[in-house]
């Protein structure tokens, strides 16, 4: 049975969606030089994420991002 948020819920959620989210410690020196060997993705790479990012902005209904 679907059920509709209280206005408290909906406060939190957008107090939540507006809250800075960082990284909760900076990288340490393995971890900068793992990224350093690893270089940039592939080009194969990058054009699959570009392509999931364009069909996940017209997703309808469940999973739709609304703010």
């Amino acid at each position: 049975m679907p059920t509709e948020p209280d206005e408290q819920t909906n406060a939190e959620d957008e107090q939540d969606a507006r809250a800075g989210h960082d990284a909760d410690r900076p990288p340490t020196e393995d971890e900068e030089e793992a990224a350093e060997r690893a270089g940039a993705p592939s080009p194969e790479s990058a054009e699959a994420y570009k392509e999931a990012i364009e069909r996940g902005a017209s997703i309808k209904g469940e999973g739709q991002i609304d703010l």
